[in-house]
């Protein structure tokens, strides 16, 4: 399954059948889906401190470099917003995980010993975090996604168009649903 329904106000215009299958999938297979079309994060707030501290300690970065890695780890298909690595950022200096070293007019974070040896620590719960971002850029640069998103957004554009009209019967709908079971039926067959 490709998209799913969030409920009510889901529709094309409100992100509800606009969802990839990347992120249903991610949903489905071990995501916390909180309902309603709403998504959990790709990484709760200690992981994603431990993955910029981990990247920080290989060497000094921007906040935006730090974006763009994950990001180019991931093929695209997860990039931590802005709004959430700067104040994580703020949280690891807080800690003392971390230093603003300056470069430029760019504020540049290097780690400190203390980040060095909370990273240590943690060496396993690391690994498994990197390897979670390396699995997401392997399935991206696998498969590229596109003409399935182009067909399923369409199939969803025609059936809302068709079965918005006055003269759907029972009948109508049971054929359609057969023509949707059939395909899945083929697909699952490939």
């Amino acid at each position: 399954m490709f998209f799913a329904y969030g409920g009510r106000g889901c529709g094309p215009r409100h992100g509800g059948w606009r969802r990839g299958p990347f992120e249903v999938r991610w949903e489905m297979h071990g995501g916390h889906g909180e309902g309603r079309g709403r998504r959990r994060r790709m990484f709760d707030g200690d992981e994603l401190k431990l993955i910029l501290l981990k990247l920080i300690a290989d060497q000094p970065r921007h906040g935006y470099d730090l974006i763009r890695d994950i990001e180019e780890r991931t093929h695209g298909v997860y990039a931590p917003s802005a709004g959430i690595v700067y104040p994580t950022l703020t949280l690891l200096d807080e800690m003392g995980h971390i230093e603003a070293v300056s470069e430029g007019s760019r504020k540049q974070y290097a780690a400190t010993d203390a980040g060095r040896t909370y990273l240590a620590e943690r060496e396993e719960e690391v690994s498994a975090l990197f390897e979670r971002l390396e699995a997401m850029g392997e399935e991206r640069s696998r498969v590229d996604r596109a003409p399935i998103r182009r067909a399923t957004a369409n199939l969803f554009s025609v059936l809302q168009h068709r079965l918005s009209r006055d003269d759907v019967t029972s009948d109508t709908l049971h054929d359609v649903a057969a023509i949707i079971d059939e395909a899945a039926r083929k697909i699952e067959r490939l």
